[in-house]
């Protein structure tokens, strides 16, 4: 895993703000059923601060933090959260200061064992890590294999090494604490197929091909796709996975 923090949304903070999914009120549920207080949440890696938002409706307070000044810029304001540009693995807060400490599809870029003593410094003994990220989504038995095409050997070459590890669920990653537990959930979506193609366009590897090749892969997918999917609107799926535990 990188030693240094890696940046690969700044350059499309407005597709990101505009396309990237936020996730559903069971996995909340879930992971408040573990909260002991709900006084300080931090949501590590907020980019454009779907999670934090979410939180600020559960916590008294809520601190979150990116590594990119340009996704903070464009992140929901709510009175009760407030925004800092600071790498995951050395942060501004005080000891023990958190009840709840979220990261949300970015774990996989961060020094692991070095954020991981992080979490132990700024959590309250016997807070909550919840851990969690999402697949491959899922358009359709007729769509999934182009998807599946493209996504493995149009732009596979272009994603970074720590795709692997959205790939495996994060289940090749350690995750050193107390009473650790696994959960999946499904964020359901009904999108036109522009906005599908759109979502594709924030995909890290996308625009890693876009830089080297100077045309967007998308397009050309996009011929395929839309016979197919037509005009209306179709549920999307994005399948999450999560991993949860105590830090004592």
């Amino acid at each position: 895993m990188p030693a240094t923090p890696l940046d690969r949304f700044s350059g499309h903070a407005d597709l990101y703000a505009q396309y990237r999914i936020d996730y559903p009120a069971d996995l909340y549920e879930y992971v408040l059923s573990f909260v002991r207080e709900r006084h300080t949440a931090w949501d590590c890696a907020t980019g454009n601060g779907q999670v934090a938002s979410a939180l600020a409706d559960l916590f008294a307070q809520v601190e979150a933090t990116d590594i990119s000044d340009t996704q903070l810029d464009r992140a929901v304001q709510r009175p009760n959260i407030r925004y800092q540009v600071s790498p995951a693995e050395k942060t501004p807060f005080d000891d023990h200061l958190f009840d709840l400490i979220t990261v949300a599809q970015a774990l996989h870029w961060f020094n692991l064992p070095a954020f991981h003593e992080e979490v132990r410094r700024v959590a309250k003994p016997g807070a909550v890590l919840a851990e969690w990220g999402y697949g491959l989504v899922k358009i359709g038995d007729d769509l999934d294999p182009l998807l599946l095409d493209f996504y493995r050997n149009r732009i596979g070459p272009y994603w970074d090494p720590q795709r692997k590890y959205i790939d495996d669920a994060y289940t090749t990653l350690p995750f050193p604490f107390a009473d650790a537990q696994r959960q999946t959930f499904t964020a359901y979506r009904n999108w036109t197929v522009e906005r599908f193609l759109n979502y594709l366009r924030t995909w890290s590897a996308v625009r890693q091909y876009m830089h080297e090749n100077g045309h967007d892969p998308v397009t050309a997918l996009g011929e395929t796709l839309e016979p197919l999917w037509g005009n209306a609107e179709r549920e999307v799926r994005f399948p999450i996975f999560m991993r949860i535990g105590y830090v004592l």
